[in-house]
């Protein structure tokens, strides 16, 4: 027996640690090369985890709900007579420096580099997830083990011998490690939902972590007299009994529930924090009559209902057109290591957008935005809206954006001052569109009236670019026709 363990790779943008949401497969399941193994939650998206290997499931380190860091034990496999061998017709591993490469994407440092490799990093790209050849930065690697024995294909002569480092292998990686013992939501709603308090549970996990199963225990009724012994071990004793909803000392209200600050709510806290710590931000705004572009869109529905890009992606070019006019509202501030700070300029503009998910706000971002017409962006919104809302948006999906714009307006808004997305430096915002009385050419008119707002950083630009920039997208908001041949 053979058996190769597979730890949780690098999946993107430096993430150390991704929540395991299910397993998709079972021990004593056979698994192909690449099929996916399990879903896990980042900080950004959920993705699906493929194996480099192909074999026999022999262990799942780890239980749903459970956070696990990147490099740590993920799942086993019997790879039985596979291993280093060639890839059969149709099926199995990979055969060659190729497949080796990619096993390095996440298999257990202890169980030794095949002949050849270097150490110079994965090179492999896992289903869009990796880290480059090379890559030195963002990912957290565990230290080799010396004491580890290296894993190779047996003889059947050396059984003994296989099955004895297999079995020392899988104690170091069941071994426990410090961890927090905070524990997943899903764990958290299961124990308020069976009335526990969830200090009192005593967790069974690495580093004491409390599980699925810890709760389910501590819920369950103590086993009468005369039971079973192992009924009465379910509720042992030693485990504190159920305590009634907690009191706030300040407050004196009762507490309903905690729910820990991870996930995408971590990432949205964090880079808010620093945002409104480091920028010194201003915000600027102006109403503006959308009477003309609402017609414009009729307009064009009625000539091609399936191709007529909606009034976000027609705002997008507005707003593109007036970025290249003020490019400096499209940058990054840098601190070097000296302290001295620089602004740096692209060629071009990666547009981020605001959407908000069941899993929290992300900012998807349509690369090369410059290069794209109302139709395309109008394509690019709707494809990148529909994999962040089902969690499918890859890392780099999510990522990379130099200016965003954020319509608050759907949730019947009118105004906000927004917190500019770091490292950018500005974000506009368009509010709801609503009928409101307007002066036009000296006349009282209703008219349908929006509120653009944009935060931009004092420190790249002051008002008068940033009040151009604005003023722009607000005259092609209201003139959009006299507009499209610069477009």
């Amino acid at each position: 027996m053979t058996v190769r363990t597979f730890t949780l790779p690098d999946l993107g943008e430096g993430l150390t640690e991704a929540e395991l949401v299910t397993w998709l497969v079972r021990v004593g399941d056979t698994v192909a090369v690449d099929q996916p193994i399990a879903e896990v939650e980042t900080a950004k998206s959920a993705v699906e985890v493929p194996c480099p290997f192909a074999g026999t499931v022999h262990r799942l380190h780890g239980d749903a709900g459970q956070t696990l860091d990147v490099g740590a034990p993920l799942i086993s496999v019997d790879t039985g007579d596979r291993a280093g061998t060639p890839a059969p017709e149709g099926g199995g591993p990979k055969g060659g420096q190729s497949y080796r490469e990619e096993e390095r994407a996440g298999a257990d440092p202890a169980a030794g580099a095949a002949p050849g490799d270097d150490d110079g990093g994965s090179g492999s790209v896992l289903i869009g997830y990796g880290t480059p050849g090379g890559a030195t930065g963002g990912r957290r690697r565990r230290p080799k083990r010396s004491a580890a024995p290296a894993v190779t294909a047996a003889p059947a002569s050396a059984t003994v011998t296989s099955a004895a480092t297999a079995a020392a292998h899988d104690a170091m990686a069941s071994a426990p490690r410090l961890a927090p013992t905070v524990v997943s939501p899903i764990v958290r709603k299961l124990a308020k939902d069976r009335g526990l308090d969830i200090a009192t549970v005593r967790g069974s996990g690495p580093g004491g972590l409390i599980l699925r199963r810890d709760v389910e225990a501590a819920a369950a009724p103590a086993a009468p007299v005369g039971a079973p012994a192992g009924d009465a071990a379910a509720a042992s004793p030693a485990d504190p009994a159920p305590e009634g909803p907690a009191v706030d000392a300040r407050t004196g209200l009762r507490v309903a529930g905690r729910v820990p600050v991870s996930g995408v709510r971590r990432v949205i806290a964090q880079a808010m924090t620093r945002s409104r710590a480091e920028i010194p931000e201003a915000t600027v705004w102006v109403d503006v009559d959308a009477t003309r572009l609402l017609e414009l869109r009729a307009e064009l529905k009625a000539q091609d209902p399936e191709r007529a890009p909606g009034l976000m992606a027609l705002i997008a070019r507005f707003v593109l057109a007036g970025l290249a006019r003020h490019p400096e509202l499209a940058t990054r501030l840098e601190t070097r290591e000296d302290g001295s700070q620089e602004i740096v300029r692209f060629d071009g503009v990666n547009l981020g957008f605001a959407a908000q998910t069941d899993r929290g706000l992300v900012v998807p971002s349509i690369r090369d935005a410059h290069t794209l017409s109302a139709r395309g962006l109008d394509a690019e919104l709707k494809r990148l809206t529909a994999l962040a809302r089902t969690g499918k948006a890859s890392p780099a999906e999510l990522s990379g954006s130099t200016f965003t714009l954020n319509n608050y307006g759907v949730f019947g808004t009118d105004g906000a001052a927004a917190i500019i997305n770091h490292p950018e430096v500005a974000i506009l915002g368009v509010g709801r569109i609503i009928d409101r009385p307007w002066v036009v050419d000296g006349q009282l008119a209703v008219r349908k009236l929006t509120q653009l707002s944009l935060a931009f950083d004092h420190r790249v630009c002051d008002g008068g670019a940033a009040g151009g920039f604005l003023r722009m997208v607000a005259d092609a908001v209201e003139n959009p026709v006299s507009v499209l041949a610069d477009l």
